[in-house]
Order: structure tokens, then C-alpha cells, then sequence
């Protein structure tokens, strides 16, 4: 980095040792140009003489800093940082005063693409002669005594010129004369004063007063003069004139030196007597009005003392003309000349001055607020935000400044040139986390005890499209009922951006692309691009488009613009809007003829009814029914559409054409839809070689509605219930068992029997009645336990049952438990069969009838014999009391 250097560096001075330092982050350009030339001169191009220097960065737009924002003085072409003169124009004398060297220095931001360049300009304003040297009165009276020697010295008034270096008072002229000369004599103060000398003695009887011409010329091509008239009254002689002991004097005065102060206590020697030996002091003619203010010389005493605050950085050395003077009738006088120079103190605190970044060029109209800059997010390390200079009026230590910046990392201080500094971003910032930034600058002296001065300086960090709209959902999963109305509402779809402005507004769009669609997705919904919302467009009907996938993007309105994608998966929810079709058996104009053996024993599986509903879940769940109501001679299966036969045909039923018979198939839906269909049964003489038969189960019609009970009433009851069932249970447990070793003896009338048979008693209890209870009842109430499966292999031997004292003894070799796929699809005989075992069977009322080898595979109840007895000779049309 540029060291701290204490003094002040100026022209190419100071590039050639940022230069040799290879630390100043700020480039330097150095231009001159002439004053009084016209508005709107070209002096340079900046881009032009950065280009050797920066060919491998671009760059930009160009802004001017400071301190000629207003662009009176000096205009900056936004383009390529052209430097013309403004409409004001230079005057080198109004904007410099006497300074030798005249230069304008200004800074200029260049803005690249990624980093924001400093550019320092120092412009040296070179002088023309365009003002001639003047001497402050036309007439410039002087006196001298008759008895002057040759030599003596008189001061002349001095002639101001504004202009600088040669084409300042160079010479002076007199008109020719033999008894005076003038000579030149530079100042302290840097300005070229004259002197009067006496070259020959004076006679004021043969002359008393002389006209002289003085002319001052600059050194100007052309030259240009002033001319004054100098008149000499020759006065008449004194013996003596007052002397000082020295000719000069030189004081040193600290700026901080307290009113009344005293500088010198002057004394001038007369030896004369009375008025000729009485010395009043006073200031000599060329002392400037502003001295004169400063300063105080007492006429009787010579004391010189402060009359008013000195300030060294104002100005540093006062030179006074102090006169003595007698009281004579020809008073003579003599000079002295007192050099007062002023000792800097640490009386001034450092000055900082913050030319912040206000903004990139066509950005707009900035806010202005005092300690404001302002820097892009997506700036750079390194990259320029705020120009910080400081100054100190003092001199030596009291004048050096450091500067420090506090209060966040993500900025720091770097020095530019001379006494500037440069605040420069050294991290990443991102608004969304931190928008703005306090710091604080600190500039501090060297003096004892130092002096320091405390700014802040606010930086906010503008926003840039860095951030992608953001989806609350990856994928969107929602539903619609089907059948919608056009326009109906689906959801919504929410992306946030944390950006600013146009960066942070956010529009969504629809994309066309999705999965097994003939149609393009903007037919079927539509989105809302400021709101999200998703409409239906059209009529969605599931069973055409079960699932919708498509594609929702965000954008936001960065330049370049930001997207992000979601998925949405609109489902469409079914509606029971599909009435059932009959599929099986095939129907012709909504009926169909099936064959009817007329030896089918009851239980005959007639057909197997086969429906289809293109709806889902409950509205696809089926049922099948008689709408008539129960049918004496046909049952049919609520599910599983199993259309049967409750009993055989009676005889004249051969007479019959066809029995037409009207089932409906009801989905589970709300409300319900249905379909019909007419089967006609056709009596025929033949069975089939396979006949399967089902286990009945009575009919949701058949079945009595129950009222509702009280859910208290109910849990009373099953519990008194199965108290009760349970004392029933070990009364009839102990008095079964008692005649349960009766029963089962063997009779000696029986011995004609296989070994493997044994004998059971019918226990009815009731004798005939046992027809008409609901057991036997054949009218529907007595169907609701339902019946077995009766299965006869062709290969079986057959024989008749036998009937003796009350006892039924059935013999068969084929069990009743057969395998599975035997009792599957048992092969039907008319010879009767033989039981050789009989098993209880209680199978109880269900939602679907179960034949029984279900029941003993899951080791349900069996139907107890009794039953099983009643129920086989409904089947062969037994009479009940055998």
C-alpha cells in the first residue's frame, strides 16, 4: 500500500511514487491546459489513457466525483471520460491567488463490469499574461531632507500583479533623472517591491521638489507595465536623524500567542534636542491593510504588540516597515524592517471529507443523504465505495493524519494518493442478509496531545437478481373431483424471492410439455402468472385422465431473469358417475337365456353373474339382487352373482317355457346407479357331466330390518346374554354327555353294518313339527343358515340310506373332507349317495356365503345334525317324519 507520507505531493511527483511504491490502488493521470481557453475545450480522454494500462479489463461508464459535481469547471463525458472545460471557464488567478503552480485535482469513477476503478486527475491550469502589474495610488508622494547623503533609501508603494512566475513584476523603470535611481528588492512574502535611492546630494534652494516616472513590467510576452507618478519634496535640512541599532528584525510568534502579546520593544536614538530629538514611530506605506489589523506599534513608546489572533495556516510571515520619525520642521526619518514569523501549534483537528458512490450511470436519480454510499451486492473484492480525504492546517507532526475505519470486516481502508484514502469492499456482501452497514472513520494527528476527528459513514448495499424464485414444494400433489365446472379452482402455487423491485416480482407460467397427454396442458388448466392459482379449463373426467403431470415455472423480472420448476400432480378423484354393465353372461337387447336342468337338486349353481363399473372404490363395489324380492325357486348372491336353485323344480315345471327372471347389479356410489337385465331359464331335461352347488344365504331383502338400539341397551344385553349362554352351556354340557354314551352304542340289530359306521339318533324334540320351523322352511326364513357342498366322484360305490327305529345311517367312501380343489367343483350323480361319517355344520349368517369346507378350514362352527338330517331330506323330497 502507499506509505503515509507527511507532505504534500503534487504533480507528477506524487504519480511517479505511487508508481514505484506499486501500492496506490488509485490511478493518477496528470493534464494541463491554459487559462481563459474557451468552454467546452477537449483536454483529454480517460479511456484513451487507461486503456495501455487496463487492456485486460474493461471498462465503462465514467462518473465524476469530486469537487466539481456541478460540471461548471470541468465536464466528464459518461461515455469514455472525455475532459472538456466546463461553461465557467478557468481563471487560474481567481481559482490559485499568487500561487506559482495552479492544479485542479478531482476524481473520477470508472464502473466495469465486476469492480468499481478510482481515477485521480490533477489538472495544472497554466498562466497566460493576461493582467498587467498596478501600483495601489497613481501618486506616490515621498519626502527627503536637504541634507539626505547619497545613498539613502526610500520605499515604494508595490505593484500587484495576479498573475504568477514570469508573468508577475519582473523590473522596475524610472524616468532618467540624475539625482534619483530605483533598485528591486524581493519580499518575504514572495512579491517584488522598489526602492528610491538618492545617487547625489540634494539642494532644496536650487530645487525642492522632483516628478518622477516609475513603471513595473512583468515578464509576459508581450511584456505588460504599470506606471505610477512618484513626487519628491525636498525638505529642509536636520542635522540629525533618528537611527535604529538594526536595520532589520526578525520575531518568532506562536499562532496560539494570547492578544496584547509583545513582539519588540523598538527604540530609535536622535541625538538632537527638543522637537529635532522627539521619535514618533509608525508603520511604513507599504504595510498591508491586514497587518495593519494584526498588529499594534505605539507612536511614543515603539512597542509592537498582537493586536489580533495570528493564524499559521493562514498565513506564516507578516513583514512590517516600521518608521521613525523626529518632531523637527524638517522631519527626518528613518526605516527598520521587522520580520514576523509565525510557530505552528496543534490548533486545528484533522478535516475528513466522504465522497460516497451515490450510484452506477443511468441508474436514475439517487437519494443524497449526507454519509450515504452506496455499492452494488454483486461487487467485486476490492471494489470502490466511498473516497475519504483528510487534511490538517497544522505543520510537521501537528499536520500528519492517520486514518482508521471500524465497525465491519466486509469493508476496509486503503490509501489513494497524498492524505485520500479509499473505502473498498473486502468480502462478498449479500443484501437479503445484511442490507446496510454502519462503520465508522476515525482520523487522528500526531500532535501532543493528538487531535481527532470521528465520522460515520453508512453503506447499503443495493439489491442485484441473485436469487432465484424459491418453490415452498418441490411437487404439488392435488386432487379434483371429476365432473368439475369449467373454471373451478385446483390450488395454489407459492415461489418466493427475497429480492428487490423488479428482481424480486414474481410471474408464473405453465409449461406445455407433460406425460401421455394428446392435448396440450394450457387446454385442460390454466395458471395465474401474478397469483399462482390453477383452474380446471375444462370438464375433467377421470376415467379418460386419471393423473395429470405437468410443469410449473417461476420467474422473477431480473435482467437476466431467474427461474425455478416445480412438479404437479393433479389427480382426478372419481365421482359415481359410471352406471354398472352387466358383462356375464352375454346379453342381446338386455337379457339373456340360460339353461335349467330339471333334476338340479337345490343349491344348483345356475350361473355365475359377471359386472363391470368403470368407477373406483366404492363406487365400483357391486352388489347383485332380485328388485322383485325374494324368488321361491331362485337365489342370488349379493357378490359374489351367484344365481342358484332354492329347491327342485317341481314336476309341472317341464311344462313351463322358460322361467324370466329380472336381476339388477347396484354400485356402492352415492347416490347409487344400477342396471338391469332379463334372464330367461330354460328347462332342460339333461344335467351336466359337472355340477357345482352352492351354499345358500337369504337375501338382503328377505332379511327383517332391526331397529336401532341404544348403544347402553345393547352392551347390557350381550352381557346378560352371554352370562346367561354360558350357564345354558354347562347344563347342556353335562346332560349331552349322559346321553350322548347311550346314543351312540351298538345295537345288535345293526350288526349287519360295516365296521366303520356308527348310528345317530335325530334328536328333533318336536317330531313333524320340525317341517314348518325355520330350519325346514323352504319359503326363504328357513334359508337363512345356509347349506354344504354334497360332492359324488362318478368312481364312488353308491349306496342306499337306511332308516331304522328312528335312526338315519348313510354310508359313503368318499369323506367330507376332501382336498380343496375337490370340494371346489364337485362332480353331480342323481344315484344317492352313501354318508359313511356326517358332521355337525353350523355355518352362520355372513355377508357371503361360505360353503364348508371353508368353515373347516377356519375351524368354524358346523351345522348340528339335527339340521343337517331336515335340510337332506328337503333335498330328495323325503317326508320329515321317517
Amino acid at each position: 500500500m502507499c506509505l503515509g507520507l507527511t507532505w504534500p505531493l503534487t504533480g507528477l511527483n506524487s504519480a511517479l511514487l505511487c508508481l514505484l511504491l506499486g501500492g496506490c490502488l488509485a490511478e493518477t493521470l496528470r493534464y494541463s491546459t491554459f487559462e481563459e481557453d474557451a468552454p467546452s475545450t477537449v483536454i483529454g480522454v480517460l479511456q484513451d489513457d487507461l486503456q495501455p494500462r487496463a487492456a485486460f479489463r474493461p471498462l465503462g461508464p465514467f462518473l465524476l466525483m469530486k469537487p466539481f459535481s456541478n460540471s461548471s469547471l470541468v465536464r466528464v463525458r459518461e461515455a469514455d471520460g472525455q475532459l472538456s472545460i466546463g461553461e465557467a471557464g478557468l481563471d487560474r488567478e481567481r481559482l490559485c491567488g499568487p500561487a506559482l503552480q495552479c492544479v485542479l485535482a478531482f476524481d473520477v469513477v470508472s464502473f466495469s463490469q465486476e469492480q468499481h476503478r478510482l481515477v485521480h486527475v490533477e489538472l495544472e491550469v497554466r498562466d497566460i499574461n493576461d493582467h498587467a502589474p498596478r501600483f495601489p495610488r497613481p501618486l506616490i508622494p515621498l519626502e527627503v531632507s536637504e541634507s539626505a547623503a547619497p545613498g539613502t533609501r526610500l520605499p515604494l508603494e508595490i505593484a500587484a500583479d495576479p498573475d504568477a512566475g514570469s508573468n508577475s513584476v519582473q523590473r522596475f523603470r524610472l524616468s532618467p533623472d540624475s539625482h534619483f535611481g530605483v533598485e528591486a528588492q524581493p519580499r518575504a512574502d514572495g512579491a517584488l517591491g522598489a526602492e528610491l535611492v538618492l545617487l547625489r546630494e540634494l539642494d532644496r534652494e536650487s530645487q525642492a521638489a522632483y516628478t518622477l516616472e516609475l513603471v513595473a513590467e512583468d515578464g509576459g510576452s508581450p511584456a505588460r507595465a504599470g506606471t505610477a507618478t512618484v513626487s519628491v519634496r525636498v525638505l529642509d535640512a536636520n542635522d540629525n536623524s533618528p537611527a535604529f541599532p538594526q536595520g532589520a528584525l526578525t520575531v518568532e510568534l506562536g499562532e496560539d500567542a494570547p492578544r496584547g502579546s509583545l513582539l519588540l520593544d523598538l527604540e530609535a536614538a536622535d541625538p538632537d534636542e527638543g522637537p529635532n530629538g522627539e521619535i514618533v514611530y509608525g508603520f511604513g506605506s507599504r504595510v498591508p491593510a491586514e497587518a495593519r489589523r494584526l498588529f499594534r506599534l505605539d507612536p511614543l513608546s515603539g512597542r509592537l504588540t498582537l493586536e489580533g489572533p495570528v493564524d499559521y495556516e493562514r498565513q506564516r510571515t507578516y513583514e512590517l516597515d516600521v518608521q521613525a520619525q523626529d518632531r523637527g520642521a524638517s522631519p527626518l526619518a528613518a526605516t527598520c524592517k521587522v520580520l514576523v514569523r509565525l510557530a505552528d501549534v496543534n490548533d486545528n483537528a484533522p478535516g475528513i471529507s466522504i465522497s460516497p458512490l451515490r450510484g452506477a450511470p443511468g441508474a436514475g436519480p439517487a437519494p443524497a443523504p449526507a454519509g450515504v454510499a452506496y455499492v452494488s451486492e454483486a461487487a467485486a473484492r476490492d471494489s470502490f465505495v466511498a473516497l475519504v480525504s483528510t487534511s490538517d492546517g497544522d505543520s510537521g507532526p501537528n499536520g500528519q493524519v492517520r486514518c482508521a475505519l471500524y465497525g465491519h470486516e466486509h469493508f476496509a481502508l486503503q490509501r489513494a494518493y497524498a492524505d485520500s484514502y479509499m473505502v473498498v469492499t473486502a468480502a462478498p456482501l449479500d443484501r437479503e442478509r445484511v442490507p446496510e452497514y454502519n462503520l465508522t472513520l476515525v482520523a487522528e494527528d500526531l500532535g501532543a496531545p493528538p487531535f481527532k476527528t470521528v465520522r460515520q459513514l453508512t453503506v447499503r448495499v443495493s439489491d442485484e437478481n441473485d436469487n432465484a424464485p424459491l418453490f415452498s414444494r418441490a411437487a404439488y400433489e392435488v386432487a379434483l373431483l371429476e365432473n368439475n365446472p369449467p373454471g373451478a379452482y385446483v390450488a395454489t402455487v407459492v415461489a418466493r424471492d427475497p429480492d428487490l423491485g423488479r428482481n424480486g416480482k414474481v410471474l408464473y407460467r405453465l409449461l406445455e410439455e407433460a406425460r401421455g397427454l394428446g392435448a396440450p396442458v394450457s387446454s385442460l388448466i390454466s395458471l395465474d402468472p401474478h397469483s399462482g392459482a390453477i383452474r380446471a379449463r375444462q370438464r375433467l373426467d377421470r376415467e379418460a385422465l386419471e393423473l395429470l403431470e405437468a410443469e410449473v415455472e417461476a420467474c422473477d423480472g431480473g435482467a437476466p431473469r431467474l427461474c425455478q420448476r416445480a412438479r404437479l400432480r393433479l389427480r382426478v378423484a372419481d365421482q359415481n358417475d359410471n352406471a354398472p354393465v352387466i358383462s356375464a353372461p352375454p346379453l342381446a337387447n338386455g337379457s339373456a337365456e340360460l339353461p335349467l336342468p330339471l333334476g338340479a337338486p337345490a343349491g344348483y349353481l345356475i350361473a355365475r353373474l359377471a359386472a363391470r363399473d368403470a368407477d373406483q372404490g366404492a363406487n365400483a363395489e357391486l352388489a347383485f339382487s332380485l328388485p322383485g324380492g325374494a324368488h321361491p325357486l331362485f337365489a342370488l348372491g349379493r357378490e359374489s352373482g351367484e344365481l342358484a336353485l332354492r329347491r327342485r323344480l317341481p314336476p309341472e315345471a317341464a311344462a313351463e317355457a322358460a322361467f324370466p327372471l329380472v336381476v339388477a347389479v347396484r354400485d356402492g356410489g352415492r347416490p347409487s346407479l344400477s342396471c338391469t337385465a332379463t334372464l330367461r331359464l330354460v328347462p332342460a331335461d339333461a344335467l351336466p357331466s359337472r355340477v357345482e352347488i352352492v351354499a345358500l344365504q337369504s337375501s338382503a331383502e328377505e332379511r327383517q330390518p332391526q331397529p336401532a338400539l341404544d348403544l347402553s341397551v345393547v352392551l347390557i344385553a350381550v352381557l346378560a346374554g352371554g352370562c346367561g349362554s354360558l350357564l345354558i352351556a354347562i347344563v347342556a354340557v353335562a346332560s349331552t354327555c349322559g346321553r350322548s354314551k347311550r346314543r351312540f352304542q351298538r345295537r345288535p340289530e345293526d350288526s349287519h353294518s360295516s365296521p366303520d359306521q356308527f348310528s345317530v339318533k335325530e334328536d328333533s324334540g318336536k317330531g313333524d313339527s320340525e317341517f314348518n320351523d325355520s330350519d325346514s322352511d323352504i319359503s326363504g326364513e328357513g334359508l337363512k343358515t345356509p347349506l354344504f357342498y354334497i360332492h359324488q366322484s362318478q368312481t364312488s360305490k353308491t349306496h342306499p340310506f337306511h332308516y331304522k327305529n328312528g335312526y338315519m345311517i348313510a354310508y359313503s367312501t368318499t369323506p367330507i373332507y376332501q382336498p380343496i380343489p375337490q370340494l371346489g367343483m364337485p362332480n353331480f350323480h342323481p344315484q344317492q349317495p352313501k354318508v359313511k361319517e356326517c358332521y355337525q355344520v353350523n355355518i352362520p349368517k355372513t355377508e357371503r356365503p361360505q360353503n364348508v369346507y371353508e368353515r373347516v378350514l377356519t375351524g368354524a362352527p358346523v351345522m348340528p345334525p339335527t339340521t343337517l338330517s331336515r335340510q337332506y331330506k328337503e333335498l330328495n323330497h323325503l317326508p320329515q317324519n321317517t
